[in-house]
C-alpha cells in the first residue's frame, strides 16, 4: 500500500492561486518560530500520560490526536521520518479506542473524536492500519445527515454533520465546526483510495453536493440562503453562523420584526475551509463572499463577534484556511493590506507563556486547557512556517 503524507501542506489542485508573488520572508522569523515550536513541544511532552500515551482527560482521543498532529507537523520534519516512541504510544492509544462501528472515540462526540483521530493517523499511515483507517472514514461518512424524506434536502440540517449521529427522538442537528473537521479528515484520507483501483471506487463517498448545501445554509448570504434568520446587514454579508438558525455570537431584531444572526470570526474560517474541502473553487462567489467578510473583519485582538471566547480556535482555523486557500494578503475595511502570516506569527510568539504553553483566560470551549490551546497554536505556527 503506497500512501502519501496527507498533511504535507500541498495545496489542493482545485484552489486557484491568488495573483501576485509571495515576497521573500526573513529567516529570523522562521528561526523564532522553530524555537517557539520546540518550547511548545517540550511543554506538551510533559503533559503526556506515560502509561497510556494519551493527552488530556476531557476529550482524550481528540486531545491526543491534536497533540500528535502538532508533533508531526514540526517545522522541517520530513513526512517519511520515523515517529518517536512517545508518538507511537499515542497512536496506540488512539487505536485502542477504535469502536465496533469503526469510529475512534470513548463515549460521546463520536464524529469530533474520530475526525481528529483519522487526520492524525493519516500523518503516518501504516499498512497494518489500513482497514482501521478505511473503517473510520466510512464511519464519518455515515454521520452525514439526511432527515425527513431520504435523498432530498428538505431539512436545513441535511448534508451536515454534528458531534455524532442523533439518537432516536432527538431533534435534527448539525453544525459547521463538526462538519469542517469531518470534511478535513475525509479530504486527507482520500489518499487511502489512491492506489486501490476499482476497489477504491467501491468505497462510499460523502454526498458533497448535500454538504455544500448545508454549508451554504450556515452562511449569511441572502443570494443563496433564504432562511428567515439571514442578516441583510452589509456588516454580516458572507460570514457564517454556527448552525442553521443558531449562532454563538449575537442576534439582532430587524426593522421587519425578524431575528437575524450576526456573523462571527472563527466559524467563518471554518465555513471557508468547509467549502474548500467540499470542492468549491476559490473563485466561487460563496467563497469570495466569506473571504471578503474575513478581510473586512480582520483582527488578531479578538475573535470577531465573540471577543476572547474561542480565540485560539480562531487563530488555528485562520491559519489553516488562509494557507490552504493560498491567500498572501488581506485587505482590511480601512484599505490596509495585511501580511497575515507575519502578523499572526508575531502575535502567537508574543502570547506564548514562559513554560512554552498557550492558554486562553476565557475558558469557554475548553480553551483554558493548555494541551488544547498549545496544540492549536503549534499547528497554526506550522501552517505559517510552511508558507513563509
Amino acid at each position: 500500500m503506497k500512501l502519501i503524507a496527507a498533511l504535507s501542506f500541498a495545496l489542493p489542485s482545485l484552489i486557484l492561486a491568488q495573483s501576485g508573488t509571495q515576497p521573500a520572508r526573513h529567516e529570523s522569523l522562521k528561526q523564532e518560530i522553530r524555537l517557539a515550536y520546540d518550547r511548545g513541544l517540550a511543554f506538551l511532552k510533559g503533559k503526556q500520560n506515560n502509561e497510556t500515551g494519551q493527552w488530556g482527560d476531557a476529550e482524550p482521543v481528540a486531545f491526543t490526536a491534536l497533540a500528535i498532529t502538532s508533533h508531526l507537523l514540526t517545522p522541517g520534519r520530513q513526512p517519511t521520518e520515523p515517529v518517536s516512541a512517545e508518538i507511537e504510544k499515542a497512536y496506540a492509544f488512539l487505536l485502542k479506542n477504535v469502536q465496533p462501528d469503526g469510529g475512534i472515540y470513548v463515549k460521546a462526540r463520536a464524529n469530533y473524536n474520530t475526525s481528529l483521530a483519522l487526520t492524525a493517523l493519516m500523518l503516518s499511515p501504516k499498512p497494518q492500519n489500513e482497514q482501521t483507517l478505511l473503517a473510520a472514514r466510512r464511519f464519518i461518512i455515515g454521520q452525514q445527515n439526511d432527515f425527513d424524506e431520504k435523498g432530498k434536502q428538505d431539512n436545513p440540517f441535511d448534508g451536515g454533520i454534528g458531534y455524532g449521529t442523533p439518537k432516536p427522538n432527538n431533534p435534527a442537528h448539525a453544525d459547521l465546526s463538526n462538519t469542517h473537521f469531518a470534511l478535513e479528515a475525509l479530504y486527507y484520507s482520500q489518499a487511502l483510495l489512491a492506489d486501490k483501483g476499482d476497489a477504491g471506487k467501491n468505497e462510499p463517498q460523502l454526498n458533497f453536493g448535500a454538504a455544500i448545501q448545508f454549508i451554504q445554509n450556515c452562511q449569511n448570504r441572502p443570494e443563496t440562503n433564504k432562511a428567515s434568520w439571514v442578516s441583510t446587514d452589509k456588516a454580516d454579508a458572507g460570514g457564517f453562523v454556527y448552525s442553521p438558525g443558531e449562532t454563538r455570537g449575537k442576534d439582532v431584531k430587524t426593522a421587519d420584526g425578524r431575528t437575524a444572526l450576526r456573523s462571527y470570526g472563527s466559524i467563518s474560517y471554518a465555513g471557508m475551509l468547509s467549502f474548500i474541502y467540499a470542492g468549491l473553487d476559490k473563485s466561487d462567489p460563496r467563497v469570495q463572499a466569506v473571504l471578503q467578510w474575513l478581510s473586512e473583519n480582520y483582527t488578531l485582538d479578538e475573535n470577531p463577534g465573540l471577543g476572547a471566547e474561542g480565540l485560539y480556535y480562531y487563530y488555528h482555523t485562520m491559519a489553516k484556511a488562509l494557507a490552504i486557500a493560498d491567500v498572501d494578503f488581506l485587505k482590511t475595511k480601512d484599505g490596509k493590506t495585511v501580511d497575515w502570516r507575519e502578523d499572526l506569527a508575531s502575535k502567537l510568539l508574543n502570547l506564548q507563556q514562559g513554560d512554552g504553553s498557550w492558554a486562553n483566560s476565557a475558558g469557554r470551549w475548553m480553551e483554558s486547557d493548555t494541551t488544547l490551546t498549545t496544540s492549536y497554536m503549534l499547528m497554526a505556527l506550522a501552517r505559517v512556517y510552511e508558507s513563509l
